[in-house]
């Protein structure tokens, strides 16, 4: 596979780097999944979205990446800290369900909403709870190593054994808390320490035997035990949201080089939040809108359905670090393009070869991954399509359509569909669909009128669909449309 010169923002450098993974042309890639306490929201979206076009633009490259995500079933707790209640326990306490049925229920939410969206599954996707032996064998370790202390059934990682830890986020000793806002819990020797395994009381549904009593795994260290199981000590790329960056990356870095003594992570990648009126969009702040509610439009903050594929290129259309500005006039722009995108290919598609000048494919490819070699920018990729495609259907209503029709198509359908999964299919929704229809109905009876010389009907039909934003252009394979 020849070079690739693909920069990559690895947020522990702090700059953009060169991609060279550690095993080419083999790559791990770890992102942190959901916790399984509620639907999946814009804000995941966000993330998942984005870490979904690193994973396509990647193989499109020729890299085989096993792409891990794993899903927490149980240790995050409110607060995100060392106490307080797990967020899975509080969910199955308020449904009056077991907390497995909880987890059950939003693993299956949240795969239907990502499918929705079209955002590939993980080649692995890892449970919390399905991996309790590895946890423990890690925090063994720690202990081994000096790093990890049992107090009274409760293990913490001590982090002033470790001089290396904030070099991720940047954050002093005397700055890193665990998470939490609570004072310190009984036992640890310093108030920045972190739980690796939490004691459970009898009331404590989900717990498992270990050598220093029955308990449940800490959040951060769940995600370091998977991580090493399914793609080694050492791995290329970790991503999450930015919100992760301090304390659960921190910590995952701190575990895992000082169970096994080498570079956890080589690039860390973190995607930027969704706002709404500036704010951060998410469940615990209450503004946050899930997704289903955004497909179904049940939502007083929303007037109606939003097509998921809609969603999708709303996303697409800011950088990942970016924030994400979320309104309804934002998704309606959004919806707008969309339609426009999926005209112009539409035009492209029916097209037959003719004997217009070639079109210059190495340029049109070479500036489409210059920018996404540019630290993945979706946004900037969109704009290179956008701009080949008006440039492709002005070419075609003049009836100059280059000879080389058929590979411009399957570069372009490579390009939407493979890279950044936005090509027209069924999933564009029932009006996407009525709308072509009655545009296509309508082409219909026009060319009808001007057949029998009623060219001020033809005219009417014209210029009333220009008003709407509907652009008619003749040309010699009939007429073509375009949504503005």
């Amino acid at each position: 596979m020849a070079e690739q010169k693909l920069y990559v923002y690895n947020t522990l450098s702090r700059k953009k780097e060169l991609f060279e993974p550690l095993n080419p042309p083999f790559v791990g890639m770890y992102v942190c999944g959901p916790t399984v306490y509620g639907d999946a929201h814009l804000g995941h979206a966000k993330s998942y979205v984005s870490f979904d076009i690193v994973l396509r633009y990647l193989r499109y490259l020729g890299y085989k990446v096993r792409y891990v995500q794993n899903i927490t079933d149980v240790g995050h707790l409110i607060g995100d800290g060392d106490e307080g209640e797990d967020k899975l326990g509080k969910q199955a306490r308020l449904e009056q369900v077991d907390p497995m049925q909880i987890a059950e229920k939003y693993t299956y939410t949240y795969f239907r909403d990502m499918d929705a969206l079209n955002v590939l599954r993980p080649d692995i996707s890892p449970r919390a709870t399905g991996h309790i032996p590895e946890q423990i064998a890690m925090i063994e370790q720690l202990i081994e190593n000096g790093h990890a202390y049992n107090a009274d059934g409760n293990v913490y990682f001590d982090v002033r054994s470790d001089e290396d830890y904030g070099k991720l986020s940047g954050r002093e000793l005397d700055e890193a808390e665990s998470g939490t806002r609570v004072e310190t819990a009984s036992g640890k020797k310093n108030p920045e320490d972190f739980a690796l395994w939490k004691k459970a009381d009898n009331n404590h549904l989900m717990k498992w035997d270990s050598p220093w009593g029955a308990g449940y795994p800490g959040w951060h260290i769940e995600c370091s035990a998977m991580s090493n199981k399914y793609l080694g000590k050492s791995f290329d790329i970790h991503g999450g949201g930015l919100e992760n960056q301090f304390p659960h990356h921190e910590c995952e870095i701190a575990q895992s080089e000082c169970a096994h003594g080498t570079e956890f992570v080589k690039y860390w990648m973190h995607n930027n939040m969704v706002t709404l009126e500036g704010q951060k969009m998410g469940k615990s702040l209450g503004n946050a809108i899930n997704l289903h509610q955004f497909f179904t439009g049940d939502h007083t903050l929303l007037s109606r359905a939003w097509n998921p594929q809609v969603i999708r290129f709303f996303l697409l259309q800011s950088h990942y670090r970016s924030t994400t500005d979320f309104s309804e006039s934002a998704l309606e722009a959004a919806e707008t393009g969309l339609k426009n995108f999926h005209s112009m290919i539409s035009v492209i598609e029916k097209a037959a070869p003719e004997d217009g000048e070639a079109f210059d494919l190495d340029s049109f490819k070479t500036a489409f991954e210059a920018v996404m070699n540019d630290d993945f920018n979706s946004a900037q990729a969109i704009a290179v399509l956008f701009d080949t495609l008006k440039e492709l259907r002005k070419s075609i209503t003049e009836n100059k359509t280059p000879v080389n029709i058929s590979e411009i198509r399957s570069l372009i359908q490579t390009f939407a569909d493979e890279v950044l999964g936005i090509w027209p299919d069924e999933s564009s929704g029932n009006d996407s669909n009525l709308t072509e229809g009655l545009i296509e109905l309508l082409i219909e009876i026009r060319k009808e009128a001007r057949y029998n010389k009623d060219f001020d009907l033809s005219d009417k039909v014209r210029d009333d669909l220009k008003k709407l934003g509907v652009q008619l252009m003749d040309g010699k394979e009939g007429t073509s449309f375009s949504i503005d």
